[in-house]
């Protein structure tokens, strides 16, 4: 294995040293969970991301493939750490057909720069994820973060429609396709989605593009207890109101949206209410689409009992919606030491949310949820001394996976301390599917050089 002294300079002969970075304070930047690599590659094509990739095997090195850096503790702390290395050097738009409303793109491409692209064209890809000033398409999809307009959209999963990516054996790799007509066969290229790095190095996405709508609109519905805020929302599903989103907040999450918009001093663009429940909708389409929705939601508010209902246009709407499609980032920071969960369930909500409470408040924890569609829980326990965190963090941990396993779903790790990260994998229960994730992984890294120890068991 090369050394930290000369990792640098071999890495160099591979890629050129225009492409190597080693300088102590640049490589502190890109640590993770407070590991450091020895080395920083830049590739600026694919064919550089494969060499990067062969050298890595040959001198049996980890590879942490990297965007924005935005997102990159989600999940346990890898095991190990060698090369950093950075996709935002490809960046170019490969292929857009505006007829066929489909598009190529690098995996640094930034989502806020695709948007600048592809507006003038009257489309949009509807991938409304936190951090999205800064994060990349290939960030997206490696960390399977979720959508706030998944309702309508659904998530990435539904509108990828091929991939390149650099596999474990060095090997430049193809699935999938570039027009929605062509795609046939195994999509390989879904199982990239939520693999936080471990199976491959993706170089290129292929996205099935949207119109943009014409009109939106949002409401804001509040009550006094869930089981309410529940009812209501279950009311909205079952009418089949067409919406872009639909959230329910606990009065927890309202009080941190507030607590942030007051230090913004935006306090005023949204007139959130404490102590309750509030329910989000977000809705698109034609003038009259948009209206007939807004008189709908209004009137089944009024029929649950809603303490307040009001709809909200412009710059109102946009500030809420904005709130909540970054609330990722903001449930993290909320308090000095936070554990931040997200849990895929089928079953019943009520029962979920109402375990989760109770499991942090016998801890004598405060706690926060956000039930996105989809069955979508963030869940939130936080503490001013990461020391009250930890101790308990194995008991929650292992509520809410068994919990979330209970419901037909899974939980994952979104944010949490070192330290509490470290206390969860010893605390670890055994997924049903985790023979099968081994068995892909070593099929994609037969050398396990990609982030080992990212994902449970090892991978």
């Amino acid at each position: 294995m090369s050394t930290t002294a000369n990792l640098a300079a071999k890495l160099a002969e591979r890629v050129g040293a225009h492409r190597v970075v080693s300088a102590p304070e640049e490589l502190a930047t890109y640590a993770i969970e407070g590991m450091t690599p020895s080395a920083i590659a830049r590739p600026a094509l694919a064919s550089e991301v494969t060499e990067v990739v062969r050298f890595a095997i040959a001198e049996k090195l980890a590879v942490v493939p990297l965007g924005s850096r935005s997102k990159c503790e989600i999940g346990m702390a890898p095991a190990r750490y060698d090369i950093a290395l950075d996709m935002t050097g490809l960046h170019e738009v490969a292929h857009y057909d505006a007829g066929d409303m489909t598009l190529s793109i690098d995996a640094g491409m930034p989502l806020r720069e695709l948007e600048g692209f592809l507006r003038p064209h009257g489309q949009f890809l509807p991938l409304g994820v936190p951090c999205f000033e800064s994060t990349t398409a290939g960030g997206v999809v490696a960390s399977g973060i979720d959508s706030v307009l998944r309702q309508q959209y659904g998530t990435a999963r539904d509108f990828l429609i091929g991939a390149e990516f650099v596999d474990g054996t060095g090997q430049l790799c193809k699935s999938g396709g570039r027009v929605v007509k062509n795609v046939t066969g195994y999509d390989l290229q879904k199982l990239l989605i939520g693999s936080l790095g471990t199976l491959g190095v993706i170089t290129r996405v292929n996205f099935r593009t949207f119109p943009l709508p014409a009109a939106s609109g949002g409401h804001l519905a509040t009550f006094a207890k869930c089981a309410a805020a529940l009812e209501y929302r279950e009311r909205i599903e079952k009418a089949g109101v067409p919406l872009t989103n639909l959230e329910v907040i606990s009065p927890e999450v309202v009080k941190i949206i507030r607590a942030i918009l007051q230090k913004a001093q935006e306090h005023g663009a949204v007139d959130l209410e404490e102590g309750v429940w509030s329910v989000y909708s977000s809705f698109e389409g034609t003038d009259r689409l948009v209206t007939r929705i807004s008189t709908e939601l209004e009137r089944f508010a009024r029929h649950e009992g809603a303490q307040d209902s009001q709809l909200l246009k412009g710059a109102v709407d946009d500030t809420l919606g904005g709130m909540l499609r970054e609330a990722f980032e903001w449930l993290r920071w909320a308090a000095p030491a936070a554990l931040l969960l997200r849990l895929a369930i089928c079953g019943k909500s009520e029962e979920v949310i109402d375990e989760l409470a109770r499991a942090a408040q016998y801890r004598r924890l405060c706690s926060a949820l956000l039930l996105r569609s989809g069955g979508i829980v963030y869940f939130a326990a936080f503490s001013d001394d990461e020391a009250e965190l930890v101790a308990p963090v194995k008991e929650i941990y292992l509520a809410a996976t068994t919990l979330a396993h209970s419901q037909g779903g899974h939980a994952t790790v979104l944010h949490a301390p070192l330290e509490v990260k470290r206390r969860i994998t010893g605390a670890r229960s055994e997924r049903r599917d985790a023979a099968l994730q081994q068995r892909v992984k070593k099929v994609f890294d037969p050398e396990g050089i990609f982030v080992p120890g990212r994902v449970a068991g090892g991978i």
